[in-house]
C-alpha cells in the first residue's frame, strides 16, 4: 500500500496525523519545549554579544606595520608640504615651517596657486583621476563599490598632488590626502595577502586611521572617524585592527612630530556660568548654518565648473586663480594655516584676521575645492570654525580667551562632517581641554541636528550621491539579529516518507488542488523511518512528476537547507541569500517534527521593528481619563 504523507507541525493550526509515530513525535516536541522553558539560556548558549572570529588576531597583527607605514607617510606628506611651500614662496630648499602669508614676494601669491592647480590637473589626467577631491569620498567609494582596492599609483600621486596644491597656497588640509594615502597603503598590503573583502576593508581603514592619527596626534578621533564614516559597522573584527594601527602610528609619530597637543591655550575653566550653555546652543545653530552654507558652496562650485566648455584638467588652475585673488585680500587664508588656528584658539587673533578668515577662507576653500583639486576639509574647517567662534566672542560673555573658538570649531566639524562624536573627540585631542567636553557636546550636537534636518547629505557624501551611490549613515541593531527562529509561529508542514514513491506524492498533491493543505504548501520535508531529515522536495517538482513514477522520494529529494530554533533570524536570512531560497526546514532534533520557515515569517521581526517606530501608543492613563472612557462606553 502507498505510504501516506506524514503531517506533523509545531503550530497549533497544523493538522496532526493520528499515527502512533506522529503522536510520539508530538509528545517529544512538547517535552522538549517544556525543557527549554525551564532552562531557556541553554538553547542560546552558543550566541554572544559579539562575533569575534579568530582571524581578528591575524588582521590586527597585519595592521601594526600598516600603522608604522601610515605614520611615516604622514610625516613625509607634512614635510613635503613644507618643502614645496619654502621652495615656491621663499626660494629656499629647507624643511623649516613656513607660511605663504609671510613671503617677501607678495607678487607670487596670485600666480603660484594657478601653477599648482595646473600641475594637479596634469597629474590627475595623465596619472589617476582618483587623486581629485579631498580624499574621504574617494576612500568611501573604494570601500563601497571598489572592493576596498586602491591602485598603487594613487598611493604615490595623492600625497604628491596634495603637497603641490597646499604648498603653492591651496587653502586645504593634509588630512584628506593622508586618509586616502594611508588607505592606499593598507589596501595595497591587503591585496598582496589572501584575505576577504571585509578584511581588506578593515586594513584600508586601518591605514586611513593611522595616517590621520599621525598627522594630528589624535588616535581616538581617528578611530571614531573610522567608525562614523568609513567602516559602516561597529564590530570587534574591524575596530580592534583599526585601533591597533592608530595607536601604532601615534607612537611612531612622537619622536618625529612631537607628543603634545597640536593646539593649546584655550584654558577652559572647570565650571561655566549657567547662561553660557544656552549660548553654546546658539553657537551650535550658527555653526550648523555655516556648515550648510559651506557645503552648498562646494557643490555650487562643482556644478559651475561642470558647465565650463573646457576639459576638467584645467579646472584646478581656475580654482587656483580664485585662491590667488583671495590670498591678495587675506594672505593668512592660504595654506594649512596651523599658526592661524593657534592664534584663534588662544585669543590672539585680530578682528581683521577673524573677519578675513571667516569670509575669504570659506569662499576660496569652497570655490577651489569644487574645481577638483587635491586637499582636505578638516584644517580649513578648523580655521573657519575657530574664526566663527572668535567673532562670537566679541558678543558673547567672556569665558576664556579661546573658549568660543574651540566650541564653534567642534560645532562646525559636527555640522560639516555630520560626525559629532568625531568633532568632539578631535577638538579634545587637539587641545587637551577636558573642561570643554560638556559645552562641545551642546554645540556640536546642535550643529549636527541643524545640518541633518536641513541638508540631506554632507560635503563628504554628496559627491557619492552624484555618482549614483546612496550611503546611509544610520547605524542600528538589525532586528533580525534580536529574534530567534524558535520565537516565530511555524507554518504547518506536511512531510513525506523517504520510502514513498515520487508518483504517489505527486498524486497526493494533485488530489489536494486547488485549495487543499498539501497544494498550498510549497516545500515538503522528506523523512527517513527514524525521523531523520532525508531532504526536501518542492511543490513544483512534484507537480511536474508523473503519477506513475516509482522513484523513491529519498532519491528525488534534494539536500535540505535547514535551520535550528536557537539560531537568529539574521543567520537564517544570510543562509537563504547564500543558497537563493525563500524557505528552510527547521529541525530541533530527530524526535521533533520539522516545520518550514518562509521568508514571509522571517520578515516578522521587521514588522515588529516598523510597528515600534511608527505606532504611537499611550501606556499610562490618568484616572479621570479612564473614568471618561468608562462613562463614554
Amino acid at each position: 500500500m502507498p505510504t501516506s504523507p506524514v503531517s506533523p507541525a509545531p503550530s497549533k493550526t497544523a493538522k496532526i496525523s493520528t499515527s502512533s509515530k506522529t503522536a510520539k513525535s508530538s509528545k517529544a516536541a512538547k517535552s522538549s519545549k517544556a525543557a527549554k522553558l525551564k532552562h531557556p539560556g541553554h538553547a542560546i548558549a552558543h550566541l554572544g554579544d559579539f562575533h569575534v572570529p579568530p582571524r581578528v588576531v591575524v588582521i590586527t597583527a597585519v595592521a601594526v606595520p600598516i600603522g608604522v607605514c601610515g605614520a611615516l607617510a604622514a610625516y613625509a606628506l607634512l614635510k613635503l608640504i613644507t618643502l614645496v611651500t619654502n621652495i615656491c614662496f621663499y626660494a629656499q630648499f629647507t624643511l623649516h615651517s613656513a607660511s605663504p602669508a609671510d613671503t617677501p614676494h607678495r607678487w607670487l601669491i596670485p600666480i603660484l596657486p594657478v601653477v599648482g592647480g595646473l600641475v594637479v590637473g596634469l597629474m590627475a589626467r595623465y596619472g589617476s583621476d582618483k587623486i581629485r577631491g579631498h580624499g574621504m569620498p574617494e576612500a568611501i567609494e573604494a570601500i563601497l563599490i571598489g572592493g576596498s582596492k586602491v591602485q598603487p599609483r594613487v598611493a604615490v600621486l595623492k600625497p604628491l598632488s596634495a603637497a603641490v596644491s597646499i604648498g603653492t597656497g591651496g587653502p586645504f588640509g593634509a588630512e584628506g590626502p593622508i586618509i586616502m594615502t594611508g588607505g592606499a597603503i593598507g589596501s595595497l598590503l591587503a591585496q598582496v595577502l589572501h584575505v576577504t573583502t571585509d578584511e581588506r576593508k578593515t586594513l584600508l581603514v586601518a591605514g586611513s586611521a593611522a595616517g590621520m592619527a599621525a598627522t594630528f596626534n589624535t588616535p581616538l578621533a581617528a578611530v571614531v572617524l573610522a567608525v562614523e564614516l568609513l567602516l559602516f559597522e561597529w564590530r570587534p573584527r574591524s575596530l580592534i585592527p583599526v585601533a591597533a594601527a592608530a595607536v601604532t602610528a601615534t607612537i611612531v609619530r612622537g619622536p618625529m612630530l612631537g607628543y603634545g597637543p597640536l593646539f593649546g591655550g584655550a584654558h577652559v575653566p572647570a565650571h561655566l556660568a549657567f547662561y553660557d550653555y544656552p549660548l553654546c546652543l546658539v553657537a551650535g545653530v550658527v555653526a550648523g548654518l555655516l556648515a550648510i552654507g559651506a557645503t552648498a558652496l562646494v557643490y555650487f562650485s562643482e556644478d559651475s565648473f561642470a558647465k565650463l566648455p573646457i576639459h576638467w584638467m584645467w579646472w584646478p588652475a581656475i580654482g587656483g586663480a580664485i585662491v590667488g585673488v583671495g590670498g591678495l585680500i587675506e594672505p593668512h587664508a592660504l595654506g594649512v594655516g596651523y599658526d592661524v588656528i593657534d592664534s584663534l584658539l588662544t585669543g590672539r587673533a585680530t578682528t581683521g584676521l577673524i573677519v578675513g578668515i571667516l569670509v575669504v577662507k570659506t569662499l576660496i576653500w569652497g570655490l577651489s575645492l569644487g574645481s577638483g583639486t587635491s586637499g582636505g576639509v578638516l584644517a580649513p574647517m578648523f580655521m573657519v570654525g575657530g574664526a566663527l567662534g572668535a567673532a562670537e566672542a566679541m558678543i558673547f560673555p567672556s569665558v576664556s580667551p579661546g573658549f568660543w573658538a574651540l566650541v564653534s570649531l567642534a560645532g562646525v566639524l559636527g555640522g560639516v562632517m555630520r560626525s559629532p562624536l568625531t568633532g568632539i573627540v578631535f577638538c579634545l585631542e587637539l587641545t587637551h581641554e577636558v573642561n570643554a567636553i560638556l559645552p562641545m557636546i551642546v554645540t556640536a550636537g546642535t550643529a549636527y541636528l541643524v545640518s541633518v534636518v536641513f541638508l540631506k547629505r554632507s560635503v563628504l557624501t554628496e559627491k557619492l550621491a552624484r555618482r549614483g551611490l546612496h550611503l546611509t549613515r544610520e547605524y542600528s541593531v538589525d532586528p533580525l539579529e534580536v529574534h530567534l527562529v524558535g520565537g516565530l509561529t511555524a507554518e504547518p508542514a506536511t512531510s513525506f516518507a523517504a520510502a514513498q514513491s515520487t508518483g504517489q506524492a505527486s498524486a497526493a498533491i494533485r488530489a489536494s488542488l486547488p485549495d487543499g493543505e498539501l497544494a498550498i504548501q510549497r516545500l515538503y520535508p522528506v523523512l527517513h523511518s527514524d525521523g531523520e531529515l532525508a531532504g526536501v522536495v518542492t511543490r513544483a517538482q512534484l507537480l511536474a512528476a508523473d503519477v506513475g513514477d516509482l522513484t523513491p522520494l529519498s532519491e528525488t529529494a534534494r539536500p535540505a537547507i535547514a535551520a535550528q530554533p536557537a539560531e537568529t533570524l539574521r543567520t537564517v536570512a544570510n543562509r537563504m541569500a547564500h543558497h537563493s531560497v525563500t524557505r528552510v526546514v527547521v529541525t530541533a532534533d530527530p524526535h521533533e517534527p520539522p516545520y518550514v520557515l518562509s521568508l514571509r515569517q522571517l520578515l516578522h521581526a521587521r514588522r515588529i521593528d516598523h510597528h515600534e517606530e511608527s505606532q504611537r501608543e499611550r501606556m499610562l492613563v490618568w484616572r479621570r481619563d479612564r473614568e471618561d472612557v468608562q462613562v463614554g462606553g
